[in-house]
């Protein structure tokens, strides 16, 4: 779980930009997305293997060609 206390004189953003920067690294967002709808497990693994394939294609772009 997610706390931020705010200190004395702390402005209210810098505070609310702390707890954001505090969910983002905990994961509770990524999290909740991933749980908001049930996927059957032939999806998932399906999904899982879209998301692979396509970081496997991006990163044969990156990589200079040897010739």
């Amino acid at each position: 779980m997610a706390k931020v206390q705010v200190h004395d004189n702390e402005n209210i953003e810098s505070a609310i930009r702390r707890f954001k920067r505090q969910v983002a690294r905990e994961g509770i967002i990524t999290d909740s997305k991933k749980h908001a709808f049930y996927l059957k497990p032939g999806e998932r693994k399906r999904l899982k293997s879209q998301v692979a394939r396509r970081r496997a294609r991006k990163s044969m772009k990156k990589r200079p060609m040897d010739e």
